[in-house]
This record gives structure tokens, sequence and C-alpha cells, in this order.
């Protein structure tokens, strides 16, 4: 069963991802940039060919080969039952589904559709794909860092 949940709950977020973007094509490319929030959000299309930040532009082809490698190892682990069902699990399936949003991108296209635009700092464009991997991330970070210090403290009372 959890296996089905882990597949399904993937497929629903590279879906999400891939339809926001075809809405992206149809609605924002034809007009470049939409505001949303003055002075603090903007949509704006943007056809990345690097990875974040536009690093990499030039290795598109060893880019998506290396985000393949990845997806299909931390998938391995996912379905094999290596890494226990909790919140570290759902962590790791939002970066993979992340980055499969995005790999889609790079195989299909080319390149990889942003188009979330923060005006408040001085930041890259993203998409939906590149929050699935950042928060994922972020969280699953913070998580074992508290692991780590709980460990830590169980150590130091023994």
């Amino acid at each position: 069963m959890r296996r089905i949940i882990t597949v399904l709950s993937a497929i629903c977020l590279v879906v999400t991802d891939q339809l926001i973007k075809l809405l992206v094509i149809a609605c924002l490319k034809p007009i470049g940039s939409l505001g949303v929030i003055n002075g603090f959000l903007r949509l704006n299309y943007v056809e990345n060919t690097g990875a974040a930040f536009g690093s990499f532009s030039k290795h598109t082809g060893v880019l998506s080969v290396v985000t393949a490698l990845a997806i299909i190892i931390g998938f391995y682990y996912l379905l094999s039952g290596k890494i226990k069902f909790g919140f570290e699990y759902v962590c790791i399936l939002t970066v993979l589904s992340g980055g499969i949003g995005n790999l889609i991108d790079r195989v299909f296209r080319g390149y990889v559709i942003d188009y979330i635009e923060p005006l408040f700092i001085d930041f890259a464009v993203f998409n939906f794909a590149d929050i699935l991997v950042t928060c994922g991330a972020v969280l699953l970070i913070i998580w074992l860092l508290k692991d780590i210090i709980k460990e830590f403290k169980k150590s130091k009372e023994t």
C-alpha cells in the first residue's frame, strides 16, 4: 500500500507542476510578465537552460543524466522500504517529485520553465517544482539536525 501511495503522490505533484507550466505557456508566455502584488511578486516567463539560478546552462545533458540517476536511486530507496515511512520519507518524496517535474522540462523542452519572481529581494525566478525541491530539502535538513541534536543530548546523558 505504501508503494501505491508513494507513486500516486509523486504523480499528483508532477502532474500539478506540468499543468501549471502548460498554463504559464498558454497565458504568460505571450505577454512575458504579469504583476501580481505590486512591488512584491510578479509572474515572469523564463526559459532556464541550467540548474538553480541558471548554473550549468551549457551542460543540460549532463545535468539531466545526473538528475535522472538521483531520482532513480531516491525512488529505489523509498520503494524498497529502506527508508521508514514518515516525515523524512515525505520530504524525500517531495524533493524527488520536484526533480522529476524539472527533468521532464529539460528532456522534452531543453529548458525548465520558471515563472515566479519575488520582487522584494534579489532572487532568481523559480517554479512549483523548485518549491517542492527546496521545501522538501530544507525540512529534511531541519529534521535531520533535530535528530542529530537529540542523539547528541542522549549520548551526553549516558
